[in-house]
C-alpha cells in the first residue's frame, strides 16, 4: 500500500498558527459558503433532443442527450477557488500573480484548506475568471456575507452596530483610455475593416495609411491648440469611416441576399460569430461617427459601451468614465456590509432603497437590519422611499438632536475607506467585461476589504494566540496529570480525553473536570 504523505509534514506543523490568516482560516464559515455556492456549480439538466432519421435498420424516431451530463474535467474544491478570490482582492493581485504566489506561500495554502504543501499552481489562471462568472452576483454576495458573519462570530463587531451604517457612492473607473474623437474614429475604422475581413468581405480601400496620418495630425493640432485644423481633420476621419462602413454594409447585404436566394456568399466567414460581430461593430461605429458634443448617451469606448461619463466636480479629475458604485459601512467599526453597482449614472438618493435592500439581505442571518443611515446631501428628499429607516444628513441639522449631530460627525469616516478599497483592493479600475463585470468587481473588492479588516481585528483582539495557547496548555496539563497520578487521585480529580481537533468554529479545550 502506497503512503505518499507519510514522510511529508503537515501545513499546521510548518506555519505559525498564531498568524491572523491561519486563525481566520479556522473561523470563516467554509461549510456555509460551500452549501450556498454548490448549486451554482452543479451540472445542469439539459433537455433531450428529438431525432428523426433513417438508417440500415429502417426509419427511427427517438430522443438523445437528455438529463445531466457529467462530461468534462472534475471541478476543483469550492473552498480552494473561494479562497483564491478572497486572496486576489485582499492583496490586489492579478490572476497570474495570484497562482504564482499561492504555490510559494504556505500560509495561503493553509487558508485554502490544504493539508500538505503543494509545490505547484492551484489551477490555471483563467479558471479564476470562469469560476467568478459561474458564481455570478449572488454567489459573490455569499462570499461577502460570510465575512460579515465571521466578524460577528469572533466578536470583532457587536450585532447592534449593524443597525447604524454610513452610505456613500463613488465611481468605479472602466479600463478604457480617455475618449478623444479622433482616436475613437480611427479605432472604429480599423475594427470595422478587421471584422469585415474575418467575415469574408474585402474592402476596395481601407484608408489605413491615411487614417494613421490623420490620427497623428489630430494629436499635433490639439497639442498646439490649432482647433480649426483639428476640426477639419476630425471631419475627414468621419468621412472615411462612413465610406468604409457603407461599402461593408453593401457587400454584407449582397451576401445575405445571395444566401436567401439559395446561393453562397462571395467568401465563407472565418468563424460562425464573424457576421454577428461585424453587425455589432457597424452599429457602434455608426454611433461614434454621428455623435456630437451635446449628444446624449454617447459611446466612450468601442469595447465597453456600458461606460458612463460621471462628473465628480474635482479640479484634478473632473470627469471619470465608468459606473457608479454605492458602498455601505458600519458607523462605528467601518466593516463593509454592502456594495452594489448602478449603471446609467442615477441620482444617489434614487438608489438608496436598492442599496439598503442588498444590505438587509446580507444581514438577514444576524437578525439585524439598518435603522439609521448617515449620508451626505446627495441623498436628500428620499425619506418617503425608505420607510422605517432614519436618514441623517446635514440638510436636517436644525431638527437633529445632539446625539444625532455627533453621529453625523463620523459621516466622513467612509471617505478613507473608499480610498483604501480603490488603492489596496483594485476598485480604482475595473478590467472585467460588461455591466456584469462591474457588479462582480465591486462585490469582490468589498469582500477583499473585509478580509483585511478581519485580519486587523484578529490581531487587535489577540485571537491569534488563543488557539495555540489552549492547545499547548492542554498538552502540558495532560503530561502533568499523567506524571503525578497519586496526588491527583487523592484530590478526587479524574482525566478525560483531551480534544485537539480543529474545526471551523471550535477550538481545542481542556478535557478535565472535577
Amino acid at each position: 500500500m502506497s503512503t505518499p504523505d507519510f514522510f511529508r509534514s503537515r501545513l499546521d506543523q510548518m506555519i505559525d498558527l498564531k498568524h491572523p490568516l491561519a486563525v481566520l482560516a479556522t473561523r470563516l464559515p467554509w461549510a456555509a459558503i460551500e452549501a450556498s455556492v454548490a448549486p451554482k456549480l452543479a451540472h445542469q439538466v439539459r433537455p433531450a433532443k428529438r431525432v428523426i432519421g433513417e438508417d440500415l435498420a429502417g426509419r427511427f424516431d427517438g430522443e438523445f442527450g437528455g438529463g445531466v451530463r457529467p462530461a468534462g474535467r472534475p471541478r476543483l474544491p469550492i473552498r480552494l477557488m473561494a479562497s483564491l478570490l478572497y486572496l486576489k482582492n485582499s492583496f490586489n493581485l492579478s490572476d497570474e500573480e495570484l497562482v504564482l504566489r499561492w504555490a510559494e506561500n504556505v500560509q495561503w495554502q493553509f487558508f485554502s484548506g490544504m493539508d500538505y504543501y503543494e509545490p505547484r499552481l492551484p489551477c490555471d489562471a483563467t479558471q479564476i475568471g470562469r469560476f467568478r462568472r459561474l458564481l455570478g452576483e449572488e454567489g459573490i454576495e455569499q462570499l461577502l456575507k460570510a465575512t460579515i458573519h465571521c466578524a460577528v462570530d469572533i466578536k470583532a463587531i457587536k450585532p447592534a452596530e449593524l443597525e447604524r451604517v454610513i452610505v456613500d457612492s463613488t465611481v468605479q473607473s472602466k479600463a478604457i483610455a480617455h475618449p478623444v474623437d479622433s482616436r475613437l474614429l480611427e479605432i472604429a475604422r480599423h475594427k470595422v475593416v478587421s471584422a469585415a475581413k474575418r467575415a469574408g468581405i474585402s474592402c476596395k480601400r481601407t484608408y489605413a495609411l491615411e487614417g494613421k496620418a490623420l490620427r497623428r495630425k489630430a494629436g499635433g493640432y490639439a497639442h498646439a491648440k490649432q482647433f480649426k485644423r483639428l476640426r477639419k481633420t476630425v471631419k475627414r476621419q468621419r468621412t472615411i469611416l462612413g465610406v468604409v462602413m457603407r461599402e461593408v454594409q453593401r457587400k454584407l447585404d449582397a451576401d445575405r441576399s445571395a444566401v436567401a436566394a439559395g446561393g453562397a456568399p462571395t467568401k465563407e466567414p472565418g468563424s460562425p460569430k464573424a457576421i454577428s460581430d461585424l453587425t455589432m461593430l457597424l452599429e457602434r461605429a455608426e454611433r461614434i461617427r454621428t455623435q456630437q458634443r451635446n449628444t446624449k448617451n454617447k459611446l466612450y469606448a468601442l469595447h465597453a459601451p456600458e461606460a458612463e461619463c460621471i462628473s465628480k466636480g474635482k479640479a484634478r479629475n473632473p470627469y471619470k468614465f465608468g459606473v457608479k458604485v454605492s458602498l455601505v459601512v458600519t458607523h462605528q467599526r467601518g466593516l463593509m456590509v454592502g456594495a452594489r453597482s448602478f449603471p446609467g449614472n442615477p441620482y444617489d438618493g434614487h438608489v438608496l432603497s436598492a442599496q439598503l435592500e442588498q444590505t438587509t439581505n446580507l444581514l438577514q442571518d444576524t437578525g439585524r437590519v439598518p435603522k439609521q443611515v448617515i449620508v451626505d446631501l446627495g441623498y436628500r428628499g428620499v425619506d418617503s422611499d425608505n420607510p422605517g429607516v432614519q436618514i441623517i444628513h446635514r440638510g436636517k441639522l436644525k431638527s437633529l438632536s445632539d446625539h444625532e449631530k455627533r453621529l453625523l460627525w463620523r459621516r466622513q469616516a467612509i471617505e478613507p475607506l473608499i480610498g483604501h478599497t480603490k488603492a489596496d483592493h483594485g476598485m480604482d479600475r475595473c478590467w472585467l467585461q460588461g455591466a456584469m463585470g462591474d457588479a462582480l468587481h465591486a462585490l469582490s473588492c468589498a469582500a477583499g476589504y473585509n478580509i483585511r479588516w478581519l485580519l486587523r481585528a484578529i490581531a487587535r483582539l489577540g485571537l491569534r494566540g488563543l488557539s495555540c495557547a489552549l492547545s499547548t496548555l492542554s498538552a502540558y496539563a495532560t503530561a502533568l496529570l499523567r506524571a503525578m497520578p497519586g496526588p491527583i487521585s487523592k484530590l478526587g480529580w479524574r482525566v478525560t480525553p483531551i480534544r485537539t481537533a480543529w474545526s471551523a468554529n471550535a477550538l481545542p479545550t481542556l478535557g478535565w473536570r472535577n
